[in-house]
């Protein structure tokens, strides 16, 4: 439909362990590092149709998911469920959360005209990951 549509743009989402790796998570980051090989691949590929390809790496987005990791951690390391919050954050120079409104606001920029020289890129949404646990 792209191609017939004589153009268009794709996002891929990957996750910040497609670009640092993510210790004891060997199959999820391999999974995340797969989409931003195909991201770049597919860029290549397609651009000559006019189709932008890119890919979104949150980092630890708050949410009932990251709620069940936090209560889940914190019960196996037999600490507060703020001590594991105030871990996660502290892995970002900004100190922060990203939020699913995050994520979206970033897709919205890059199917937006906007953007219509961005292609191939791995962007981050995730307050700049420093390490990952």
């Amino acid at each position: 439909m792209l191609k017939k549509n004589k153009g268009g743009s794709v996002v891929n989402l990957s996750s910040t362990a497609g670009i640092f790796g993510f210790p004891l998570r060997s199959p999820y980051s391999a999974s995340k590092w797969a989409v931003v090989g195909m991201t770049k691949t597919l860029a290549m590929e397609l651009g000559k149709f006019k189709i932008r390809v890119n890919a979104i790496c949150p980092g630890t987005v708050k949410g009932d998911r990251m709620g069940r990791v936090i209560r889940d951690k914190a019960k196996f390391l037999k600490i507060s469920k703020k001590a594991v919050e105030s871990e996660f954050v502290s892995m970002t120079s900004l100190n922060t959360w990203v939020y699913e409104k995050d994520i979206g606001n970033m897709c919205c920029y890059l199917i937006s005209d906007e953007s219509s020289r961005i292609s191939g890129q791995v962007v981050g949404v995730d307050g700049n990951t420093l390490r990952m646990h």
